[in-house]
């Protein structure tokens, strides 16, 4: 592909790229995103062929997905002694742990390492020596666990 058909087809390709950008990001970061997706796609310039509406979609939509996983707020747990009455959230908290702490080791560890220190699934993998796919599964069923376990005790 040429840089003058890399141009023309980036140039109809933007606005399709911008709405799924702001589809997930709004209109923070949708243009940069999308500046992103085309640089990516200029430095593979030499081995595209046309049409690559669906690369530079699905090349724009994982960006915008990263972004967005990127932003996601971890949680931060705090235990306020001062005060001497926990108000609701604390006892909510504290009551979670509580069932968090009944688990199987494995669950326990890898709930602890993703929610509460903030790990991605490959840095878990890595450090309790497994595969990410079984790094997944175990989140899932302590998730689900806890999940059943809270609504049986606490609701």
């Amino acid at each position: 592909m040429t840089q003058e058909e890399f141009k023309e087809e980036a140039q109809r390709l933007r606005p399709r790229l911008m709405l799924t950008a702001r589809r997930y990001l709004g209109d923070d970061d949708a243009e940069d995103t999308v500046q992103d997706a085309l640089l990516r796609l200029w430095q593979m310039v030499g081995e595209l062929r046309q049409p690559f509406d669906a690369l530079a979609l699905r090349l724009t939509r994982n960006l915008c997905i990263d972004k967005v996983r990127r932003k996601r707020p971890t949680l931060t747990l705090t235990y306020s002694g001062e005060t001497g009455e926990a108000d609701d959230n604390d006892e909510r908290i504290e009551r979670m742990m509580a069932v968090v702490s009944t688990l199987p080791d494995l669950q326990q560890t890898v709930l602890r390492l993703r929610h509460l220190e903030g790990m991605e699934m490959n840095e878990i993998a890595d450090l309790i020596g497994s595969s990410e796919v079984a790094i997944r599964k175990a989140l899932s069923r302590a998730r689900q666990a806890v999940r059943q376990k809270y609504m049986k005790q606490y609701e």
